[in-house]
């Protein structure tokens, strides 16, 4: 398994001051930091586009895990690759071309992802395993922070995992949605070695004991 990644979500910082944010993850030691774009459409909310990305990027020297929360993803990765994105995951459930859209993103030099719903099978997702460097189980309906998380849902993360291990590939496997301590590990006990943490992370009286939590994990 994969060493555990806190992938704070810059969705539940400061939006007056998102640079701030983006502060706090980096000198807590934290490496990565998760960018949720939303378009009203796939998802009733709406969150920042590629030119706030770009801004973030001149101030911070983290891992930018972008989630494109979008009807038409394909039409947008060049703009946050340009951006400053490192890694670009994208849903499976609209309709496009999901394959040659994870191979667009490689040639951009970002790191490829796919993104499940909670109504969303794993298998779904299983034909493009070898294609990418990042599965995103949601463990909530995306749209909104601080929902409950999902424990129907570790089946799904079980099962990716294990096809993960049975066919020797390297993705990580991140979950997202409700995320705290608590559910942190119960999604780790199931193959889960990269946690987007929202609400949980940005309002924990004390968010450096919360980090070493998550790596004690």
């Amino acid at each position: 398994m994969h060493a555990p990644i806190l992938a704070p979500s810059i969705l539940a910082g400061d939006h007056a001051n998102l640079a701030s944010s983006a502060a706090v993850v980096e000198q807590l030691g934290l490496s990565w930091i998760h960018l949720d774009i939303m378009d009203g459409h796939f998802v009733p909310n709406l969150s920042f586009g590629p030119q706030t990305v770009a801004a973030l990027r001149k101030h911070s020297k983290l891992f930018f895990d972008v989630h494109l929360m979008l009807d038409e993803p394909h039409r947008y990765i060049e703009a946050f690759a340009k951006a400053g994105a490192n890694e670009i995951s994208i849903h499976i459930e609209p309709t496009y071309d999901q394959l040659g859209t994870l191979r667009r993103i490689r040639e951009l030099g970002c790191k490829p992802g796919l993104v499940l719903n909670p109504g969303t099978p794993a298998r779904a997702v299983e034909h493009l395993l070898g294609e990418v460097e990042i599965v995103l189980v949601m463990t909530v309906q995306p749209g909104f922070g601080g929902q409950a998380f999902r424990r129907d849902m570790l089946p799904k993360i079980a099962e990716i995992s294990a096809w993960r291990r049975q066919r020797a590939l390297n993705f990580r496997l991140e979950v997202d949605g409700g995320i705290d301590l608590e559910t942190a590990a119960e999604c780790r006990k199931e193959g889960a070695d990269t946690f987007v943490a929202g609400t949980s992370f940005f309002n924990a009286p004390d968010r450096a004991a919360y980090a070493a939590a998550i790596a004690a994990l």
